[in-house]
């Protein structure tokens, strides 16, 4: 029986699998210290209206899933800084109307049925060079401006008002997180899908937590392990002609129980 890595398909999925999971718990553990876990999710709802546009207007859906993501997270965040809208009750607004949006867009495309599957649970085995470029191109701006801005960026996530207070551009350093959450859920929208995006970004920053001593190092370990999960989600899913997007995403929570048990077995 050939390997995974004996098909070009399956090489191509392991390496966007890994570098989606080596960048997303970057962006997730900005939100998971702000408290906002779940954007993530309704960025996904939102993105799949986002992939209906490109649809119904015939242009790339990631490109238009993009372009309505940044736009969602902006809007997004306006809502929650001028208390226009409760952090939860935006984010009920992002779930709802964007996996509706998502559906009616798709629908009057005639798309429905060839199309939701692969953007609801992801399609990795079916990336080809141009998704490969755009998502390496991607993940590497995304990297790169956490790493660059890591202290303003942390700075305001643990403590708001303490960075107003230092005289840190907050309003503009919030925006900026809401971008790369929108951004990272457009890459990962053919790892995942739009439903499992948040999972992704979060579970490895939850596993990492209690065993890291300090944010850099949980980044990097959480990092370590969204590509350890991608990378094995994709092996079960191989051998076990299993979803890809659905099996990364048990490992990741799977990960993050045995951790919670071995939590539990040194507190006994």
């Amino acid at each position: 029986m050939m390997g995974p890595l004996s098909l070009d398909f399956m090489r191509t999925a392991y390496v966007v699998g890994i570098v989606v999971g080596i960048v997303a718990p970057l962006v997730g553990l900005l939100l998971v210290e702000r408290r906002m876990s779940l954007i993530g999710d309704g960025l996904g709802h939102l993105s799949f209206a986002g992939v209906g546009l490109g649809l119904v207007l015939g242009v790339e859906p990631v490109l238009s899933a993009l372009v309505v993501t940044i736009v969602g997270a902006i809007v997004i965040e306006w809502l929650r800084s001028s208390k226009l809208a409760a952090g939860d009750r935006a984010l009920a607004l992002l779930f709802y109307s964007g996996l509706a949006g998502g559906v009616v867009l798709i629908s009057s495309a005639g798309q429905f049925n060839a199309s939701i599957n692969s953007y609801l649970f992801g399609s990795i085995l079916t990336i080809d060079d141009r998704d490969l470029i755009v998502t390496l191109v991607l993940a590497a701006v995304i990297a790169l401006v956490v790493l660059v801005l890591w202290r303003p960026l942390t700075g305001v996530a643990i403590d708001e008002e303490g960075a107003w207070v230092t005289g840190l551009p907050v309003r503009a350093l919030n925006v900026l997180v809401a971008v790369l959450a929108a951004v990272t859920v457009a890459v990962s929208i053919r790892t995942v899908g739009v439903l499992l995006i948040g999972a992704l970004m979060v579970l490895p920053v939850m596993a990492a937590g209690p065993l890291a001593r300090s944010l850099r190092t949980t980044a990097a370990l959480a990092s370590a392990l969204g590509a350890l999960v991608a990378a094995t989600g994709l092996t079960i899913a191989y051998y076990n002609n299993l979803a890809p997007g659905g099996t990364i995403v048990l490992t990741a929570a799977a990960l993050y129980a045995a951790v919670l048990v071995r939590i539990a077995m040194r507190r006994a």
